[in-house]
């Protein structure tokens, strides 16, 4: 049974492009955190979502309407004349997220929880993996080589810890650490065959 996605994980692993493999290839619905942190930090800046705010306190303070949103997608799915969704983007808090969650039974049985990270990539070597690969259209490639530097070992060190703090949700984890595009493939295909 086909059912929607959250893929999370760290910064540059591959969830906005596995997103759009998924609704190229599995016509499936595309909803990036990265626009909804967008309009409610220019609609509701009061709420502490987006800037200033770092991106873990922007993902606590989303949760709650991440959840119900994703609860409530759940519940309706067969309303939707079986549209399914995948959601990607940095500011999921599942563990903030859970408590709401548990009031949408649907949810567990229509979401399937994917995670992206590399164990197996060095501070140096993703700097320069993210420097040889960026386009225009990559967040990362106006950055100064500090910022760049700065966000690398923030996300080398959520890599490490990501086992430990998301295990309990039975996230499916894909180790993007070398032949990045080959692994996103595989995910599609595991999908596609209802392998995960």
């Amino acid at each position: 049974m086909k059912k929607s996605i959250i893929i999370f994980g760290t910064g540059r692993a591959g969830k906005t492009t596995l997103a759009k493999k998924l609704n190229e290839e599995l016509n499936y619905s595309v909803i990036g955190t990265d626009e909804i942190v967008t309009a409610f930090e220019r609609s509701f800046l009061q709420l502490g979502i987006g800037k200033p705010n770092d991106s873990e306190k922007t993902a606590a303070n989303l949760a709650p309407f991440l959840a119900h949103f994703l609860g409530g997608l759940s519940y309706r799915s067969c309303c939707h004349n079986g549209t399914k969704y995948v959601f990607e983007g940095g500011y999921f808090d599942l563990n903030a997220m859970l408590p709401v969650l548990r009031m949408y039974d649907e949810w567990k049985d229509n979401c399937l929880l994917i995670g992206l990270i590399y164990p197996g990539q060095t501070s140096g070597g993703l700097f320069n993996d993210i420097r040889k690969f960026d386009t225009e259209d990559d967040w990362t490639y106006n950055l100064s080589d500090n910022e760049l530097r700065s966000h690398v070992d923030h996300c080398i060190e959520y890599s490490r810890n990501f086992y430990n703090k998301y295990q309990k949700h039975n996230p499916v984890i894909y180790d993007v650490s070398k032949n990045r595009e080959q692994v996103l493939n595989k995910i599609i295909n595991d999908i596609e065959n209802d392998l995960i």
